[in-house]
């Protein structure tokens, strides 16, 4: 029954990392997605350079949250 179906309890420091992680992770996906679709944002760019940015942001979303994936799954072993 133990052989990998036990995961390791994670210390309050790791629990604590992975939260802001993802909170962080949330933070850039909703600017990204509120630069691109708000429009009373008082940004002065033309739409083709909002959706470029909220654009960027959400990939850099996206990249932040494969290596927080990519670094639970390295502690986990």
């Amino acid at each position: 029954m133990t052989n990998g179906y036990m995961k390791k309890k994670k210390s309050p420091k790791e629990r604590f990392l992975l939260v802001i992680g993802i909170l962080f992770f949330l933070v850039y996906l909703f600017m990204g997605l509120a630069i691109i679709f708000y429009d009373k944002l008082p940004l002065g760019m033309e739409y083709k350079y909002r959706v470029a940015l909220g654009s960027l942001l959400i990939v850099y979303a996206f990249i932040r949250f494969v290596r927080l994936l990519k670094s639970e799954n390295t502690q986990d072993e």
